[in-house]
């Protein structure tokens, strides 16, 4: 016997507190995709509250509260990113997409652009281009490894200068001339 689900209650405004101190307490976020996760929570089941939900100001509250920290996220976000061999475009891109301020990228972007060719050599040792390669490439391999640098938010510049790089040649060359 199969027994028919009720349909989830309406919020009402202590309810999307707990729904937003839930989300605060389970992920790092920021205030706009908080704001965002409110506004879809309100879309699925309803509002009760006498006057309109104001997401952005709970969300607003939330961050001076302590509970949601943007710069703390970007920081974090871009130095993962970077550990992961992404360059500083694909950093950009992702604090824009993830809500960050423009304020608060701006103070976290230098720092990945200083590591620019770290990043790229973490990039190329993952995928083993370059110095990081078990044999050389041949052009049309090459391009395409230039490619997915430049895809991964590299200079172009400083993906064809990993890619050309024989297999086995020391890569801490390019360190040093930064």
């Amino acid at each position: 016997m199969r027994r028919e689900r009720r349909p989830p209650q309406p919020l009402d405004p202590a309810a999307l507190e707990r729904l937003a101190l839930r989300y605060v307490e389970r992920y790092a976020t920021t205030r706009a995709r908080l704001s965002a996760y409110l506004e879809r929570k309100l879309r699925e089941r309803g509002w009760a509250g006498e006057r309109p939900a104001d997401t952005a100001a709970l969300a607003e509250r939330m961050a001076q509260l302590g509970y949601v920290d943007d710069r703390g996220f970007a920081e974090s976000r871009a130095a993962a990113m970077a550990r992961r061999g992404l360059g500083a475009r694909r950093v950009r891109q992702a604090l824009y997409f993830a809500g960050i301020d423009e304020s608060d990228a701006a103070a976290v972007i230098p720092a990945a652009e200083a590591e620019a060719t770290a990043s790229a050599l973490a990039f190329a040792r993952r995928r083993r281009i370059g110095p990081y390669g078990r044999e050389a490439a041949d052009r049309d391999l090459r391009e395409r490894q230039v490619a997915a640098m430049v895809r991964a938010g590299h200079s172009l510049a400083l993906a064809r200068t990993i890619a050309r790089m024989a297999p086995g040649d020391d890569p801490e060359t390019l360190l040093e001339t930064d």
